[in-house]
């Protein structure tokens, strides 16, 4: 959301220069503008990314039509960042329409 309200107020700073005649109380208005405009995109480019992450979870067992998970779950593909598992440990199913898994869970 902050990268497009940067956007914007440096898409717009021309406008509101020409517009208004450009004079001198007009480009300085305009100036600040774009410094701010530029000086929040940066600063929202240069946050650090926000994802999901596991690690050394355990074991996970399931049976008949269970389901057990060790890792992240985002059905669908939902979910927003990037997902990271390590070391996750054994997943292990036993039954009729058990599932068991490690990793990333998409489904």
């Amino acid at each position: 959301m902050l990268i497009v309200v940067a956007a914007a107020c440096i898409a717009a700073t021309p406008m509101v220069w020409l517009l208004n005649g450009p004079g001198t109380g007009e480009l300085v208005g305009a100036s600040l503008q774009v410094g701010t405009g530029v000086a929040a995109l940066v600063w929202a480019w240069l946050q650090p990314r926000q994802g999901d992450s596991a690690t050394d979870t355990g074991q996970a067992k399931a049976s008949v039509g269970g389901s057990a998970h060790t890792g992240i779950r985002r059905p669908g593909g939902t979910g927003a960042g990037s997902a990271r598992v390590d070391r996750t440990g054994d997943a292990t199913a036993h039954g009729s329409g058990s599932s068991a898994g490690t990793g990333v869970d998409y489904s």
